[in-house]
């Protein structure tokens, strides 16, 4: 009642009147409730979540943990997405899921996007969620470099061959007789220890740690390895029908970066639901060597933001491609990746 009689206090006859007639309209709105007043004012239906199905490069995991964590935390919905994560695996061929339209982001690797273009594929990479690649060799104590290492025996994967092992070759002069198979346990390393093995720091040091045995790390990423990994590849088509859409995502991504080293634990607890073989210790180190060898947030991301890329590294990339041979030397390695999303953004660690 103050408010009202010092709305009238002085004020023309004719202005009262007008007053008056206002807030006789105005009053029955006044008198509700605060709910019915805020749903009045949002009476405009809300905007429909644009879907999105992301596909990841393997089961869930603190590898993946920015991207459960925005999912989590609603991130992705704050951006307008309905994000749906599939998890990767063995018999999973991602690409192909991507191509066929089952998915529309896929979680690739820069030689997997420049070998798809030698085959006329139209996919692209637009972000990367690591700086480095986490790809490690792993050796028993007493070795101090990875110079120490020539001559030696170490296993490695087949796929390998055409990734790490030629850019060890040219760096360091290993030579292919040193190369025994990998059958993606630690148990031949355990038990030999004249063998070193290929792993991801992330995740193999820590059966190794659990066995006994504290383990020599060489992360290749940090040694000059040039390629990303973790990245954000799309069909060229998705990239052109559904940019902004795509930038949110990376956008909210980033985000989900940024929080779960923060406090994982909401990206954790959905991981363990997406993952439940999954154990809390693993993840535990996965999130401390992410932290510690920066794959994240390190190098570039540091500067510019999480999930960035650049010309510059792109251009190592490709100069290691091509000198390496590794692909038809007619493929423009520049059509495997497109900055324009990760310029416009800039979520800083």
């Amino acid at each position: 009642m103050t408010l009202l009689r010092g709305l009238f206090r002085s004020r023309p006859a004719a202005l009262q009147f007008g007053l008056l007639l206002g807030l006789s309209m105005l009053l029955p709105w006044l008198m509700l409730p605060d709910a019915a007043r805020a749903q009045g004012q949002s009476s405009a239906p809300p905007r429909a979540l644009e879907k999105l199905v992301f596909g990841t490069n393997w089961y869930a995991q603190a590898e993946h943990g920015g991207f459960y964590q925005a999912q989590a935390e609603g991130i992705y919905r704050q951006h307008g997405l309905e994000v749906e994560i599939r998890m990767g695996g063995p018999q999973i061929n991602g690409l192909q899921l991507l191509l066929a339209r089952q998915m529309d982001v896929f979680m690739g690797f820069d030689f997997q996007t420049v070998k798809a273009l030698e085959q006329d594929l139209p996919v692209v990479t637009i972000a990367a969620s690591f700086q480095k690649d986490p790809v490690v060799l792993i050796a028993h104590p007493g070795v101090n470099r990875i110079e120490d290492l020539k001559g030696r025996p170490i296993a490695i994967g087949s796929a390998s061959y055409n990734t790490f092992w030629p850019w060890l070759r040219t760096r360091y002069g290993f030579d292919d007789a040193q190369i025994r198979p990998y059958g993606f346990s630690v148990q031949p390393f355990i038990a030999d220890k004249t063998l070193s093995q290929q792993g991801y720091a992330t995740s193999e040091p820590y059966s190794v740690e659990k066995a006994g045995v504290k383990p020599v790390l060489f992360l290749l990423g940090d040694l000059g390895y040039p390629p990303y990994a973790q990245t954000i590849v799309v069909t060229r088509d998705t990239l052109a029908r559904r940019r902004d859409a795509l930038l949110r995502f990376v956008q909210a991504s980033a985000e989900g970066w940024k929080r779960y080293f923060a406090d994982p634990r909401p990206g954790n607890a959905m991981i363990m639901q997406a993952n439940p073989q999954m154990e809390a210790g693993l993840m535990a180190h996965g999130l401390r060597k992410m932290r510690e060898y920066g794959l994240v947030t390190g190098g570039d991301a540091a500067r510019l933001g999480i999930m960035t890329m650049t010309e510059e590294r792109w251009r190592q990339t490709c100069a290691f491609i091509s000198e390496g041979r590794l692909v038809d030397a007619k493929v423009d390695c520049r059509r495997a990746y497109d900055l324009s999303v990760v310029k416009a953004l800039r979520v800083l660690p």
